[in-house]
């Protein structure tokens, strides 16, 4: 076997030597012409648009799951008061009512992550972390009045707030993409004027 290994090692080594793996560099003294420069541009473009397209339908697809799960919540607990769990460790500090308001804000603070992710508009997703910390305050308030905290619904007050805060960084992400594709074809342009 450590024949073999040498055996290979020594190919390897013999191969590199004679750079049969190495990139060709043949055009590399050579820059690109206007047409080449452009469709490889055009190229970038392309794949930031499509990803970018197809990162923001996942993330808004998540939220849209989260918020549509607690409309469900609010069904439950507007036919079925203090039947789901998570909302019956609260029955003795508020009110019924409350809890639907507060999972209705929860729901407005997704659709306006999604809107914020979906139409590339960044202030509706920063109103949407303000309005998720609000709620956070106000679930924490209520976590913190109970004789024992409860870990399992450290999601009632992080659910949204971290949901804005990912897609604020999806999005953030996704324009310093496209910024750079954009400089690049200014560096195309000013490359060409020279």
């Amino acid at each position: 076997m450590t024949t073999t290994i040498k055996h290979l090692a020594r190919n390897w080594q013999k191969s590199r030597d004679d750079e049969k793996f190495s990139l060709p560099t043949l055009d590399d003294a050579r820059p690109m012409d206007t047409q080449e420069q452009e469709e490889l541009v055009r190229l970038f473009e392309r794949s930031q648009a499509q990803q970018s397209l197809i990162w923001r339908s996942v993330f808004a697809a998540f939220l849209f799951c989260f918020a549509a799960f607690l409309v469900y919540s609010i069904f439950q607990q507007a036919s079925s008061p203090w039947e789901l769990r998570y909302h019956a460790y609260f029955m003795e500090e508020i009110n019924s009512w409350m809890i639907i308001v507060a999972d209705w804000i929860a729901v407005l603070a997704c659709s306006m992550t999604i809107i914020g992710l979906l139409h590339n508009r960044r202030q509706w997703i920063l109103y949407s972390c303000f309005t998720g910390m609000t709620l956070a305050v106000f679930w924490l308030y209520y976590m913190l009045r109970l004789p024992k905290f409860r870990w399992d619904v450290i999601w009632l007050p992080f659910g949204p707030l971290s949901g804005a805060g990912i897609c604020l960084y999806v999005d953030h992400a996704l324009n310093e993409s496209r910024e750079d594709v954009r400089k690049l074809r200014s560096y195309m342009y000013a490359y060409k004027a020279s």
